[in-house]
């Protein structure tokens, strides 16, 4: 087994960051620039998410290539974390939203369209949750889900899955800690009252811990991602979400099904693609297709339960909906997504590319005898660097290496590849190729190769 010798490691970290800066001096120009005006200097704090100490400046965007300003294309494996499932810019996508916006006109009139119909149809036959209402994004319809669920159950609190993600949700924010203890998740920011207030949490893929929290009686809602992602891909044991929905129904508690990362499963993401059965499914970024959207769906009787409830504002200022939720653009959008892009024979090319993606790094992590490992949940895949791969959050999240990680990452960059910056993520896209797919393992197996010789 090959033994990374770190200060060798720290050597190539420091060439490669050397490298980006000396290739890409129009983005290192923008971010400067964008300090004296742009709160940590850029759009959004999480862009600082970088192994080489700038982002990369987007000139150009279109399938699964983009082009910084500084004139450099690169395969997109990252795509947009999620976000650009779809591929940038896709044409059906592009030209629904043309018409919509430039050709009909509308955007946000606070009257519904028919495409909202559609949409909510076609993620009724993909996800098998029968009423469907909109987002703008998934931590939106995560929150209003949440809402919805201490509604109609009475209880006080939820229950998620340490180191799980769900967006920017107060009540997610929480993790098991070395003690096993329920503690704020280190690095929340500005928490209205001390998570463990409002929910409770254990590891994923622990059934007795799960049954002991529900037996409170306090939970409203498990909400979970049928597999972790954002903290590396960590799959569900067999058997444990057949357990989680047994001892949700026992106790009288709702499951919330999150797919906004999950989705990559297939056209129903694993709710679909496993034949879950959940209380409400979430889900935003991908359904857009570029286009900021998200949404919720609802069973039957979850719905029949909030429709017979008395009291509930769920018009005005009930905290479920906003104003641009549903709006036209968004939705005609999806409809042209889910109906053009992100179709059934879509999924089974990009899981048959990340499969080709998934075989091709574990020949490198074998011919090298590395200790790694590269899991896949359908058209994503993720390599980490432990093997076995990690059965739960704690675990995963223990098994982080961030020079490593930033090693690869530059590396990659500077030779035209790019992976999501929080992990080791490659998403296919309908525009993804096999060439792109071998590109990655060509320089990936490069970058191994001056790691360890």
């Amino acid at each position: 087994m090959n033994v990374i010798d770190r200060t060798h490691l720290a050597g190539l970290l420091d060439r490669e960051r050397r490298t980006f800066r000396e290739r890409n001096p129009r983005s290192a120009a923008a971010y400067e620039q964008a300090r004296a005006h742009l709160f940590g200097g850029v759009p959004m704090t999480w862009m600082n998410k970088t192994a080489a100490g700038f982002p990369l400046y987007l000139a150009e965007a279109r399938g699964a290539r983009v082009t910084d300003v500084d004139g450099h294309e690169y395969v997109d494996l990252c795509l947009g974390d999620t976000g650009a499932m779809a591929g940038h810019s896709p044409q059906a996508t592009v030209d629904a939203v043309a018409e919509r916006f430039a050709r009909l006109g509308g955007a946000t009139v606070m009257m519904p369209t028919e495409d909202a119909t559609w949409v909510g149809a076609e993620l009724g036959r993909r996800f098998g949750l029968p009423y469907w209402s909109f987002s703008l994004t998934a931590t939106d319809a995560n929150r209003w889900a949440i809402r919805l669920a201490r509604a109609i159950t009475g209880r006080p609190k939820i229950l998620v899955n340490s180191y799980c993600y769900h967006g920017s949700v107060d009540e997610v924010l929480l993790v098991v800690g070395p003690d096993g203890e329920q503690v704020s998740r280190e690095g929340n920011v500005g928490a209205p009252v001390d998570p463990t207030v409002t929910s409770r949490v254990v590891e994923f893929n622990d059934l007795p811990s799960l049954e002991r929290e529900l037996a409170y009686g306090d939970i409203a809602a498990v909400l979970m991602e049928p597999a972790l992602t954002n903290i590396g891909i960590v799959l569900p044991e067999p058997g444990y979400l057949d357990g989680v929905r047994e001892l949700t129904r026992r106790h009288g508690t709702l499951l919330i099904n999150d797919e906004t990362h999950t989705f990559s499963a297939g056209p129903g993401g694993c709710t679909g693609a496993w034949g879950l059965e959940p209380d409400i499914v979430t889900i935003g970024k991908a359904v857009g297709g570029g286009i900021p959207s998200g949404g919720y769906g609802l069973s039957a009787e979850v719905a029949a339960r909030i429709e017979g409830m008395s009291g509930l504002d769920l018009i005005d200022m009930g905290g479920v909906g906003g104003t641009l939720a549903g709006n036209a653009l968004s939705v005609a959008a999806m409809r042209a997504t889910l109906e053009h892009v992100l179709t059934d024979d879509a999924f089974a090319g990009m899981t048959e590319l990340a499969t080709r993606f998934t075989k091709g790094v574990q020949a490198v992590i074998d011919s090298r005898a590395l200790p790694w490992s590269v899991t896949q949940l359908g058209a994503r895949a993720e390599y980490r660097f432990t093997n076995p791969a990690p059965r739960d959050g704690g675990e995963s999240n223990a098994a982080g290496d961030p020079d490593l990680d930033d090693y690869l990452h530059v590396y990659l960059a500077n030779r035209g590849v790019l992976l999501t910056p929080f992990h080791n993520m490659a998403l296919m896209c309908p525009a993804t190729s096999a060439a792109d797919v071998d590109r990655h393992h060509e320089v990936f197996a490069a970058a191994v190769s001056d790691l360890v010789g």
